[in-house]
């Protein structure tokens, strides 16, 4: 149990350093810290992905009840060897490491416009229509604090780093996968809202690609040459 617990949170640690890192939601995070208050940037960030993380690794657990543990094994193996192959791939064709973080600051810059644009645009009775429908969530949350919230977990959504953890969960410890995740995202984030934008511009995604594909990799045949585990 205890050799377990600390694999599944050492595989799903080392995962989630080198999937977030130069990831879109790394970047988002970055430059919403540059722009609103950190602390509510921070933690609407570190809530959305701590969830994301928990509900993958829920799916991950109960994967092996809904399907033989047999086939979980073989197809968490394919996984890593497919993500290891394609980040690789990222690796070796990437053509620039800023274009992922400049894509992501033209996208909340016409996010940020839009809103503007529709404030200005909309009347008074609008506004406090809006206000009024906001009101029992802004009394609790900061808007900054939802929006980071949203554009990371929905960001997550479906992501490599999402997939990864529900199949590292269906073939390894949970609770370690859990741990392992949530220390790894949180320091992420910490790093990319306290370092902000400087830091997203001088991170080689390429790099980062390429050991986050050598480590899927190496998961990959470390998951071949073992044998499922009983349930």
């Amino acid at each position: 149990m205890g050799f377990s617990l600390f694999e599944g949170f050492t595989k799903s640690l080392a995962m989630t350093i080198v999937s977030e890192i130069g990831d879109s939601t790394f970047f988002a995070a970055a430059i919403l810290a540059m722009r609103h208050p950190r602390r509510l940037v921070l933690s609407g960030c570190l809530m959305a992905l701590i969830v994301m993380t928990v509900l993958s690794v829920l799916v991950g657990w109960a994967a092996p009840n809904l399907i033989p543990r047999k086939w979980t094994h073989h197809i968490t193996t394919l996984l890593f060897l497919g993500f290891g192959i394609w980040s690789l791939w990222e690796g070796f064709t990437e053509e620039g490491d800023a274009e992922e973080l400049a894509e992501v600051e033209a996208k909340l810059d016409a996010d940020l416009k839009a809103n503007t644009g529709a404030t200005k645009n909309g009347s008074k009775v609008d506004d406090d229509l809006k206000k009024q429908r906001r009101q029992f969530l802004t009394h609790f949350f900061s808007p900054i604090f939802l929006k980071a919230f949203s554009i990371t977990f929905f960001g997550e959504w479906g992501d490599r780093s999402q997939i990864a953890t529900i199949g590292l969960a269906a073939d390894e410890n949970p609770y370690g996968v859990v741990l392992g995740g949530i220390i790894g995202q949180a320091l992420c984030t910490i790093a990319a809202v306290l370092g902000g934008k400087s830091l997203a511009s001088q991170i080689s995604e390429k790099m980062v690609a390429i050991c986050g594909g050598i480590l899927f990799l190496v998961f990959g045949v470390h998951s071949l040459l073992s044998t499922a585990r009983e349930s």
